[in-house]
Order: C-alpha cells, then sequence, then structure tokens
C-alpha cells in the first residue's frame, strides 16, 4: 500500500492544490459585498466541510485526465520494435491529416489546424524521447513540468473565473457560464473593456509558475521510478473505486444544498460542477436572475389565452403540408433585400410566386432554437432550446395538431438526427424521424460531416411522400436541410461556384439549387396540387453586431407556396418565426385548441410583435422599439427606425433609451414570464383525449 500511494505523488500534490484553492476561494467569496447574508454555525459548517466533501470528489473526475497521462509514462515503449511501431503511427495519422483528406477537413474551420498542431507536436516529442536517448530524462522532466502547469493554470484561471462571476451574478457558474463559452469574442472583448487584463494575467501567470516550480521539486521522483505494469493496474483500480465512490457521493453532496440561505447553497457548491450542471440541464432561472411581475398582472400586458380556440371560417381543408426549414438562409442573401451576388435565384423565383413574409424574425440563432419556433410556437426561454432540454418530450406542438387531425407526421434530416438531441425531441413529440441512417448506400450521392448532401435528402424526401400518398392518409413533413453549413462542401459541377472554396456563398447556392431539384420532382407527383410549401430559415448565418441583439441578424425570409391555392403576395406586417404555422393553419381553416403564443398573422386582433433572443439575452420588438431584458435584472430599450422607408430594408439606426416605454417593457417581462412559467409548471404538454 506504502508503494501505491507514493506513485500517487503527484496526483496528491496536484488534489491538494486543488483544495487548497478552493477552500480560498469561499472565504474570497464569503467576504465579497454581494454576499450580503448572515451565515449560523450549521451555515458554515455546510459550506466548509461539505464544500470540501464536493471538491474532493470532484477532483477524482479532474484528476483522472492526469492519472491518465502518468499511467502512459514508461520506458518500455520506447524499446525497439515498439517506439518504432508507435513513431511511424504517429508520422502516418500526421501525414493523413496534412492531406486535407481526414474527417477534420471535412468539417473545414480552424479544426485541422488544430489536429495537425496536436499530432504533429505529439510525434515531435516522442520522436525527442525514441531517438534522443541521451536526454530523455530532461525532455520528459520539461514535458512533465508543462502538464502540471496546465493543471495548475487551470485551477487557477477557474478560480478566478468563478470570482468574477461571482461579482457580476451573486451565484456559482450557471447556465449563463454556457452561454460564455458560446460567445467567447464577446465575453473576451467585456474582460478586455472590463479589467486590468494586463496585471491580472500576469499575477495568474506568475503565481502558476510559481507553483509549478514547487509541486515539480516535489514530485518529479515519481519519474526517476516510473511504476511497473503491476503498480499500475493496482493504481487504476483504486482510481476506478474512487471514481465509483465520486459517482454516488456528488449527486448526494449536492442534494445537501437545501438551506434557505441562497449563499450558503451556492458557497457549499463547487463551481465545475454547477457549470457541468448548467450544461445538462441547458435552463436559467427566470425568477432569479430576470426582472418579474406579479402573476396577477402577466395577462393585462399580453395578448396570449392559455387553451384559446383557434377558429376560422369555412370548412377544415386537410392538405398535406411540407415545412422545409433551411440552414441558415439570412435574409440578407435574397435578392430582393439587396443582394447582388446571385446565390438564391430558384428562392428569389418562388417567392414571387408564394405568400411572401417579409418582415419576420427568428427567434434565435441556432439550428435547435428555429425548430423550436416553427413546431411549439412558443417565445424562446432563457438557457438552451427546449429541443435539448431533458423535459422536451409530449409538448403542444404543430405535429400534435397535424395528428389530431389524423395526419402522418414525420421529421427529415439528412444528418445523424442525435445530433442536437433531434431525434429525442421529435421522437419524443410523435414524429417519425428519417435520417442518414435510413439511406441505403446506393442513395447516397455525396456527403460530409452533417450527413448527406440537400440533393440526395430531397430524393429522400419525395420517396417518402409518394408511400405517405400511396397510404390515402394526408402527411405534414418537417424537413431540415444541412447543406448550408461548414464546411460548404458539396457535389461539384452542380452550380457556378465550386465546391473546394467552401464558401458560405457556395453552401447557400447549393441548397438554393437543390430546393430547386425537389420541387421540380415534386410537380411530377400526384400529390403536388394538394400540398402546401411552407419554407423558411431556421436562423441567420451570423448573430454578431454591435448590440447584444442586432435585428439584422435575425431577420429571415419565409414563404408559402402552393400553386392554384395560395394567392401570390407579399406581407410586411411585422412578425414572429413562432407565427409562422399557426398563419399557415389558419389558411387551411384549421379548428383546434390551442396553446401556441403563435397567431395567424392576418387575424384582425394581431398586434404586430416579434421575439429574438440569444441565450440569455431576451428581445421583444414592436412599435419600432426593441426591450431586452437580461439577467441581474437589466433592462435595455433601444429606438429602432429602418434607414430607408423600403420594406426590405435591413439595416436600422438603433438609439439606447434612457427613459423606457414602460407598457413595453411590461409586455416584455410578461411574455417571456409567462412562457417560463408554463414550461416549468409542464402546462404546454399535449392535452391527452
Amino acid at each position: 500500500m506504502k508503494t501505491i500511494l507514493k506513485h500517487y505523488l503527484v496526483y496528491k500534490n496536484i488534489a491538494l492544490f486543488y483544495l487548497i484553492i478552493g477552500f480560498i476561494t469561499r472565504i474570497v467569496l464569503l467576504i465579497h459585498p454581494i454576499t450580503q447574508s448572515n451565515f449560523s454555525f450549521i451555515d458554515y459548517v455546510k459550506i466548509f466541510i461539505f464544500g470540501l466533501l464536493s471538491d474532493f470528489f470532484i477532483f477524482i473526475f479532474i484528476g483522472s485526465l492526469l492519472w491518465l497521462y502518468l499511467l502512459f509514462l514508461s520506458n518500455s515503449k520506447f524499446k525497439k520494435p515498439y517506439g518504432y511501431y508507435i513513431f511511424s503511427f504517429f508520422i502516418l495519422l500526421f501525414v493523413y491529416i496534412l492531406s486535407g483528406k481526414s474527417i477534420l477537413s471535412e468539417y473545414g474551420g480552424v479544426l485541422p489546424e488544430i489536429g495537425l498542431a496536436f499530432v504533429g507536436l505529439k510525434t515531435l516529442f516522442f520522436g525527442l524521447l525514441l531517438f534522443v536517448e541521451k536526454y530523455r530524462g530532461k525532455i520528459r522532466l520539461a514535458l512533465f513540468s508543462v502538464t502540471l502547469f496546465l493543471f495548475v493554470l487551470l485551477i487557477i484561471q477557474n478560480a478566478v473565473s468563478e470570482f468574477f462571476f461571482w461579482n457580476e451574478f451573486g451565484v456559482r457558474f450557471n447556465f449563463i457560464a454556457v452561454d460564455y463559452l458560446v460567445y467567447t469574442n464577446t465575453v473576451i472583448g467585456n474582460i478586455m473593456e472590463s479589467y486590468p487584463v494586463v496585471p491580472l494575467f500576469t499575477g495568474v501567470g506568475i503565481l502558476a509558475i510559481g507553483t509549478t516550480y514547487f509541486i515539480v521539486k516535489h514530485s518529479k521522483s515519481y519519474l526517476a521510478n516510473l511504476p511497473d505494469f503491476s503498480s499500475k493496474l493496482k493504481i487504476s483500480l483504486m482510481q476506478i473505486g474512487l471514481i465509483c465512490v465520486a459517482v454516488f457521493s456528488i449527486p448526494f453532496l449536492a442534494k445537501q444544498e437545501n438551506t434557505n440561505n441562497i449563499f450558503t447553497n451556492e458557497l457549499q457548491s463547487n463551481g465545475t460542477y454547477k457549470f457541468y450542471l448548467a450544461f445538462k440541464n441547458s435552463e436559467l432561472d427566470f425568477i432569479k436572475f430576470y426582472d418579474t411581475l406579479p402573476e396577477n398582472e402577466l395577462k393585462k400586458y399580453t395578448t396570449y389565452q392559455y387553451n384559446h380556440t383557434s377558429t376560422t371560417q369555412g370548412n377544415e381543408m386537410h392538405k398535406n403540408v411540407v415545412l422545409i426549414t433551411v440552414e441558415s438562409l439570412s435574409a440578407e442573401f435574397m435578392k430582393c433585400y439587396g443582394n447582388q451576388e446571385n446565390i438564391t435565384p430558384f428562392l428569389d423565383e418562388l417567392a414571387q410566386k408564394s405568400l411572401f413574409f417579409t418582415n419576420l424574425y427568428a427567434t434565435g440563432n441556432r439550428t435547435v432554437r428555429g425548430l423550436e419556433a416553427v413546431t411549439l410556437c412558443l417565445p424562446p426561454t432563457p438557457g438552451e432550446s427546449i429541443v435539448k432540454r431533458l423535459d422536451n418530450k409530449n409538448k403542444f406542438s404543430t405535429g400534435s395538431i397535424f395528428k389530431e387531425k389524423g395526419y402522418q407526421v414525420k421529421f427529415l434530416y439528412g444528418g445523424d438526427a442525435f445530433f442536437d438531441n433531434m431525434k429525442d425531441f421529435f421522437g419524443g413529440n410523435g414524429y417519425d424521424v428519417v435520417d442518414k441512417a435510413n439511406f441505403a448506400a446506393n442513395e447516397v450521392s455525396f456527403s460530409n460531416i452533417w450527413g448527406v448532401c440537400d440533393e440526395d435528402m430531397a430524393k429522400k424526401a419525395i420517396q417518402v411522400m409518394n408511400k405517405e400518398h400511396k397510404t390515402g392518409k394526408p402527411f405534414f413533413n418537417h424537413w431540415m436541410t444541412v447543406s448550408n453549413h461548414r464546411p460548404f462542401t458539396y457535389p461539384e459541377g452542380k452550380i457556378d461556384i465550386p465546391s473546394d472554396s467552401k464558401s458560405r456563398s457556395g453552401g447557400v447556392k447549393y441548397t438554393d439549387f437543390a430546393l430547386k431539384q425537389f420541387f421540380a420532382m415534386a410537380e411530377k407527383q400526384p400529390w403536388f396540387k394538394n400540398t402546401v410549401f411552407v419554407i423558411v430559415a431556421d436562423h441567420c448565418a451570423s448573430s454578431s453586431g454591435k448590440t447584444e441583439l442586432p435585428v439584422d441578424k435575425y431577420r429571415i425570409p419565409a414563404f408559402i407556396y402552393a400553386p392554384g391555392f395560395i394567392k401570390p403576395q407579399q406581407c410586411h406586417t411585422l412578425m414572429s418565426q413562432i407565427d409562422l404555422m399557426p398563419t399557415a393553419m389558419s389558411l387551411l381553416n384549421f379548428n383546434y385548441t390551442s396553446k401556441f403564443f403563435g397567431e395567424n398573422v392576418f387575424s384582425p386582433l394581431y398586434q404586430p410583435r416579434a421575439f429574438i433572443a440569444t441565450y440569455q439575452d431576451l428581445g421583444y420588438i414592436k412599435e419600432n422599439h426593441l426591450t431586452i431584458i437580461s439577467p441581474v435584472k437589466k433592462i435595455k430599450q433601444f429606438e429602432i427606425m429602418p434607414k430607408t422607408s423600403n420594406p426590405f430594408e435591413l439595416y436600422f439606426n438603433e438609439k439606447l433609451l434612457t427613459s423606457p416605454n414602460e407598457k413595453l417593457k411590461k409586455e416584455t417581462i410578461a411574455y417571456y414570464q409567462t412562457a417560463t412559467s408554463l414550461l416549468k409548471a409542464k402546462k404546454y404538454q399535449v392535452t391527452k383525449k
């Protein structure tokens, strides 16, 4: 046992440092001015004793990375011929990535460079250890020191991050921290402007270097006497045993964060685990972080009615409905909005033959948010889209209404529907899912990391719809395209932009081309004249701008196409993505009891407005105002005026108001608070009959 503990020396030293930093962090947060609370003796016990235990068991998981690193430190792998085999493997892997034909290159972006850098360094250092045996000890010590430095730096940086997060929000990490990972550039910019970055990071660097020197000095004896296979096996069994204990202990300790004092609960918790829970649960507590209204005032400031009856004159028409959500189709890509590149020639033409909604806004800037909007027709709520949450099933949805009307309901996706939790969401809400797994080998002409190309999916969709038509029942199919997505690769020779250019314009134009092929095939089918096509973007291609919610980065095109049924016209009414399907259903004279926040925009009772959001900033556009509510009960309001009178104008002059319109402020809060409350109370479920 003494020998095993000796081999745990490095692990023990890093663990001790982690626990000390955790203790200091709690002390600092406890005396922080924002921590305005009185603590009892029991509170202090829970904060420091339970807190210490939480930190210890969390480190068991964090330290597993160190354990794996130490596990592979050995001299035997450099012996002939094994060392040469391993070195050759690294070289071949490096050449494979360098060739541009790896899965990393298929995705694009910076992944190939990251892969090359990682494998290149691994190959270089392994080669040095293999061929320069004389200096192997010194090289290994250097690499060992760098590894420990990274561990130390991350531990210190995490503590510093927790301080600044507490300084702003008064809590440990929550979903806002997850959000910060998504908007890294914005966050870095905010830090650069708000804090003395150079002294701060200089201090962190000096502390990390000094601590690393101390730990390495008291741990390097491990390198002189590396454990043999038998010892490593015993160490591994001990580590696995600790992990098993931690798996049960961490949730148990989290349940003890149950006092009425919120600060006690937060200080007792471990920030890393809170971050994990936020990432997993994908929600942000509206009541805790946003300005709210009394429950009895909510109805006063919204037009929303729970379980309202949606009725229209005339007999219901059970036409087939095909909803196509187009990946990243910003309004600015279309000719009518001013684009001169001619990258959407088919959609430009189709818009003239359709009911064209020219003033429609996406609810968010991620695919899952767009899918949520057209499926559940409710405003975006704080945190991740409902699509990715645990409580995402049996919701009141467009699919549930079509099912109630006797429709076959399917979700079609050219990629793997497990991605972004789509299969779980749509399958859990009554949709049959058709994705890449349903393709035979001869049905795939081209694919990339995201799935089969849109042309292949178009052919599959026609095949599915022909089969559905033969049953005699109407169908509702929701198709999500994939080709207009990085790496923007598609079959060569289809459009005048080469596939290997990997450009956004190429991705847009190829998807436009694929949609043209789809409609050319659809027009030849017996079900075409009895089908309504709804085409809308899931979100814009970019979301960055000068303000938290740049209005032009949420403007998307949408149209309803049904020759001989829907009269071509332009609707310039301000509307939200959540209004599209309720409007389409009204054109079919559907009568149903609705929970939707989305409305028929042709109703005389409709009040033009739109909802736009990130994960935490929630916006409401109405009467030339944009109201934004944010965590820590922040509220901003802008007066927004289009720069021209052209109904297709994308850009606005935005003026921050020092005296917000109180009515619009309360409307904003009321809509988002109502939506969040209904979801939390599980009132947005399908009503079983």
